[in-house]
C-alpha cells in the first residue's frame, strides 16, 4: 500500500471536508491510500504554543509524513490571495527536505476555499504551486473533461479545486465542488500508482 499525504490547514472547517472528499476519491484506486495530516495554526504571541496533539482532527504533520508520501496534496484557505501563513509557516522548514531531493519526482496537487467567489482562488492555487515546483515535484490539476469543470457556479479550476465558502463561513461545498475534490483525489492516486510501478525493476 502507497500512501498519499493530503496536509491542510482549516480555520473554519470546509477546508478540511475538501479535504475528507479528496482522500475518498485516493482510496477508490486499488493500492493506494491517504494520510490525513494538517499544522498548527501560528500564533502572534511568540510565547504561545500549540499542544503536542491537536484536540481533535488530524494528527500535526512532521517531516517523516513528507518523507514517507508517494504524493503530496496541499489545501489552504485563501489569505489576501495567499495561503494561510500556517501552511506556510511549515513548508518554510522544509529545507533539509529539500537539501535530500526527498520529494522530487512525486506527484503533488493543491485546492482552497475562499470566502468570496473572485477571494483569489486561482491566485493561492499558483502560491501553494511554488514550494512544491522548488521540491520538484510534479504537479497535478483538474483536466476539462472532468465534467463538473464546466458545470461549476461556484468554485473549480483546472489549478486545482476549490470552494467558495461565503463571508461567514455559511455556504456548504457543493457537489460540483465535491465532485471535482474527488476527481482530484483519484487522479492522483492514479498517477502515483503509475509511476510506483514504472519505477519497479
Amino acid at each position: 500500500m502507497i500512501e498519499i499525504l493530503i496536509l491542510y490547514y482549516s480555520r473554519n472547517g470546509a477546508t478540511a471536508r475538501m479535504a475528507q472528499r479528496i482522500a475518498r476519491g485516493i482510496e477508490e484506486v486499488a493500492g493506494v491510500g491517504a494520510r490525513i495530516r494538517t499544522v498548527p495554526p501560528v500564533s502572534s504571541t511568540c510565547e504561545a504554543v500549540s499542544p503536542a496533539i491537536p484536540d481533535n482532527g488530524p494528527p500535526y504533520a512532521q517531516e517523516r509524513d513528507l518523507k514517507e508520501c508517494a504524493g503530496l496534496i496541499l489545501g489552504s484557505p485563501t489569505r489576501f490571495g495567499n495561503m494561510a501563513a500556517p501552511l506556510k509557516y511549515f513548508l518554510d522548514h522544509t529545507g533539509a527536505l529539500w537539501l535530500s531531493g526527498a520529494l522530487s519526482g512525486k506527484p503533488a496537487a493543491v485546492f482552497t476555499s475562499t470566502a468570496s467567489l473572485h477571494g483569489g482562488q486561482e491566485s493561492t492555487l499558483l502560491s501553494m504551486m511554488l514550494p512544491l515546483l522548488h521540491h520538484g515535484m510534479l504537479l497535478v490539476g483538474l483536466p476539462y473533461t472532468e465534467a463538473a469543470l464546466n458545470e461549476t457556479h461556484s468554485g473549480g479550476t483546472p489549478y486545482g479545486p476549490s470552494h467558495w465558502a461565503g463571508s461567514a463561513g455559511e455556504k456548504p461545498v457543493s457537489e460540483t465542488e465535491m465532485e471535482l475534490c474527488h476527481a482530484l483525489g483519484r487522479r492522483v492516486a492514479e498517477l502515483t500508482l503509475r509511476l510506483q510501478r514504472g519505477a519497479q525493476p
